[in-house]
């Protein structure tokens, strides 16, 4: 499971944010996950709770924001909606396509209390 090094990641990076504007804790933490990123949601969950225990994110709020995977035809062009790598075109049923949205972690928000 990758997903408890993932919440890690993001734990060190929210600690480093923690430092820089002079905080103890966040009370929410916005992420925005791609369809295609190879998390799996229920997983990041279940690792969540232990990934922040005793840090900055322990109680904060978690909002994720799914991205939906887009890919482009590299025979026509055309944009789509896909749910799998290997999806075809809708416009020409080719294979070749180039996924450009959906392989996305970010983290977009990270919010605290004013009392903090």
């Amino acid at each position: 499971m990758h997903e408890l090094s993932i919440v890690v990641n993001i734990v060190d990076i929210a600690e480093k944010e923690a430092i820089k504007v002079e905080v103890d804790n966040f009370s929410l933490i916005g992420l925005e996950i791609g369809t295609q990123s190879g998390i799996v949601l229920e997983a990041l969950d279940f690792a969540w709770e232990t990934g922040v225990k005793g840090s900055v994110l322990e109680n904060a709020k978690k909002k994720i924001t799914k991205i939906q995977a887009k890919a482009k035809c590299t025979n026509c062009n055309e944009v789509f909606e896909i749910e799998s790598l290997y999806d075809i075109c809708p416009k020409c049923n080719s294979y070749i396509i180039e996924i450009i949205q959906g392989k996305e972690l970010k983290i977009l928000t990270l919010e605290f209390d004013s009392e903090n």
